[in-house]
């Protein structure tokens, strides 16, 4: 099989629950991996809007997880450092953690949960942005996964 990824919360380009908006409780969604390739060192997430005004909007970045992880919980805590290493970036909302879908407008947004396997655990701070994350991803990506939700504001 290959990598891949996905949440029990919703399917490939289905639409995510409000739960997990800024119209619910603005949580994160559980998400589950599989098929990591071997040689791996760590895993990195990034999920955002190609959809939103202006640029892509960031709504989450996750990275220096631990290689055998294969899952984050639902709610996962806005902290810099979780208690196994793994930290979190500073998104577009200019905040630590998961920032849920809030689109403007009623059009839907597609919203991509991309997972990363890297040859090497990156030399990274807590708080990292995108640009940073995306420098390393260059030359240290083993394998890439990718699941898709939408969400439109009623």
């Amino acid at each position: 099989m290959a990598f891949s990824i996905r949440s029990p919360a919703f399917a490939h380009g289905a639409s995510i629950p409000a739960r997990y908006t800024c119209d619910g409780e603005n949580v994160s969604p559980p998400l589950e991996w599989g098929d990591i390739p071997p040689e791996a060192e760590s895993l990195a997430l990034i999920v955002d809007d190609p959809d939103a005004p202006l640029f892509t909007w960031v709504h989450w970045l996750v990275y220096d997880m631990p290689a055998d992880r294969t899952a984050l919980p639902e709610n996962v805590p806005p902290q810099e450092v979780l208690d196994d290493g793994t930290r979190q970036g500073t998104t577009s909302f200019r905040r630590i953690g998961y920032g849920g879908p809030c689109p403007p407008g009623r059009r839907p947004h597609r919203y991509h949960f991309r997972l990363y396997a890297l040859d090497t655990a990156p030399d990274l701070p807590p708080g990292a942005k995108k640009r940073a994350l995306t420098a390393i991803l260059q030359s240290h990506l083993l394998a890439t996964a990718e699941t898709m939700g939408a969400y439109a504001r009623r």
